[in-house]
């Protein structure tokens, strides 16, 4: 995977199997019970924000097929390092763009980052484990690499469905179950959508362009 050139030097000395294992678990917001600490943002964001992770994550076609308009309001929750963030806020220049992780390093991390990049459009914040406490409605919800550490699905993307603007969008990005990667608490993307439908979800559309992940496109379910 090209990633791991980073992982190796982030991590010296450790095998491949496990760095990947590293990354599989870190990308990009752990949210479950037992999760690591991610306390040197400035180590990870060698990790997550290699430029070699474009080729398979492909984050500029990720954003096309989101048709985001210019002014939308977007929560990338689990945004660890800003990777998917950062664009996304160049992307709805008129808009605004929150990032959530759980993780207090990350979300310092994430916060000088946009000030040093001069996207104003950008913040950042705490999360919870069973809840990413949106302080307003958004047009988009998105999770990358995220929805494997949740716990209590159902509960968890009811607050987030109770969270969307009306006409609202919740995508979710995670590895295949097929994929070149030591995930764990690998999700099918069936019981993405299962446990999705029982959170008050309806899929919109799926794309099938990443090489290594499911990309799912999800809106509420009419009352």
């Amino acid at each position: 995977m090209p990633v791991i050139s980073a992982l190796r030097r982030a991590f010296p000395g450790v095998a491949v199997a496990l760095v990947a294992s590293l990354f599989a678990s870190a990308c990009e917001q752990p949210a479950g019970p037992e999760k690591q600490r991610f306390d040197d943002a400035e180590k990870w964001a060698q990790v997550f924000d290699d430029p070699e992770r474009n080729a398979w994550q492909k984050p500029d076609e990720v954003i096309r097929a989101l048709s985001l308009p210019r002014d939308a309001t977007v929560a990338d929750v689990g945004s660890g390092t800003g990777y998917f963030a950062v664009r996304l806020a160049r992307a709805v220049p008129q808009g605004r763009v929150l990032g959530v992780d759980i993780e207090p390093d990350l979300v310092r991390y994430l916060n000088e980052r946009a000030k040093r990049e001069g996207l104003v459009n950008l913040t950042a914040q705490i999360g919870g484990a069973d809840d990413p406490r949106l302080p307003a409605p958004v047009d988009l919800v998105i999770m990358v690499n995220t929805y494997h550490h949740i716990g209590a699905a159902e509960q968890y993307f009811r607050k987030v469905r109770d969270a969307l603007t009306p006409g609202g969008r919740l995508a979710i990005i995670d590895f295949d179950p097929d994929a070149p990667i030591d995930v764990p608490n690998r999700v099918r993307p069936e019981q993405v959508k299962r446990e999705l439908g029982r959170a008050g979800f309806e899929l919109a559309q799926e794309h099938a362009f990443l090489p290594h992940q499911y990309f799912l496109v999800l809106r509420p379910t009419a009352e």
